[in-house]
């Protein structure tokens, strides 16, 4: 079943962990930690696996990290595509970061992480929405990565 909030699970998520005695850490692993990702997409409660595992390893704590789509957000995307995509106001990347506007206020995202041995495991759960925001949120990015060449016209021969 797909969520279109992650809330609830973030609550059973927070009463799990606190009744296997572990504490959480409001921080969030980024790429240049050395980490490796869970990966149990067949099986929905596979973050319960995950706690239970930073267990046996002797974690005490785990990080815990979620993304919740703020209006400030998506209307600042929403502004990008409409630069990037200039004159067409009606590019399908703009109608969909429009559809986004139903989810703001809602948690996409929660990444739960510990650390063992120098490397941060990590577990990911996302909603379908949030994917779609990435993508845009990407798109945007990639677009401003061109760099236009303006060669110098005038020679000084």
């Amino acid at each position: 079943m797909l969520q279109d909030s992650l809330l609830s699970l973030k609550d059973d998520m927070v009463a799990f962990i606190e009744g296997h005695g572990m504490r959480r850490v409001p921080a969030y692993v980024g790429d240049e930690v050395p980490n490796v990702l869970w990966e149990d997409d067949s099986n929905p409660d596979s973050w319960k696996d995950f706690v239970e595992t930073a267990k046996a390893a002797g974690a005490i704590f785990l990080t815990m990290s979620e993304t919740v789509l703020e209006k400030g957000d998506l209307e600042l995307l929403l502004q990008e595509l409409q630069e990037a995509n200039f004159p067409d106001d009606e590019a399908p990347e703009v109608d969909e970061a429009q559809s986004l506007a139903t989810h703001v206020g809602k948690v996409g995202y929660i990444q739960l992480g510990f650390m063992h041995q120098g490397v941060a495991f990590l577990h990911e759960n996302t909603t379908e929405w949030y994917e779609r925001y990435q993508r845009l949120l990407e798109s945007v990015e990639g677009f401003g990565d061109i760099v236009f060449n303006d060669e110098d016209t005038d020679d000084e021969s």
